[in-house]
């Protein structure tokens, strides 16, 4: 699945406008500005790089190009290990961060959604308050919400 071309996220794509790729970590819903996904691949073989960070689980090599990969629950703060019998529906969603291509782990690819910009709201009070939190403002549904993504915060170095 291919996204829309390279580029920096612009304000439009945070406040709602355009189409959104839905997915799930440990049953949570997010959303990611359907304009910053480059494409969606399987898992693979993901390399290991000593030394790096916790929640990188390391490297693969996208046609030739070097692309690092986050583990998304262990970004978003999420304990726990994906069911074996779940592994199958684990995807990697590769982002374009103006030039810098990043991947990241997710549990399970959702739909593709489009939502009133006015309908954005800020993230619940009571969340952990860091510098790089990469929520950015969430939307209600009826059966629950869900968190819109900032990916310059997701992808930071």
């Amino acid at each position: 699945m291919a996204g829309k071309g390279a580029g920096p996220v612009t304000e439009p794509q945070r406040d709602g406008r355009g189409a959104w790729l839905g997915f799930s970590l440990k049953g949570q819903r997010y959303a990611v500005s359907l304009a910053s996904v480059r494409e969606v691949i399987r898992c693979g073989d993901i390399t290991p790089v000593p030394g790096a960070p916790e929640d990188v689980l390391g490297i693969v090599n996208l046609r030739g190009q070097i692309v690092p990969v986050l583990d998304g629950r262990r970004r978003f703060g999420l304990e726990g290990r994906i069911d074996v019998a779940d592994e199958d529906a684990q995807r990697v969603i590769v982002f374009d961060d103006s030039g810098s291509i990043v991947g990241m782990r997710i549990d399970v690819i959702g739909d593709m959604l489009e939502f009133n910009p006015a309908d954005v709201a800020p993230p619940p009070p009571g969340r952990a308050t860091r510098r790089d939190d990469p929520v950015s403002g969430v939307i209600t549904r009826d059966d629950g919400f869900i968190a819109l993504i900032d990916i310059p915060r997701l992808c930071r170095a």
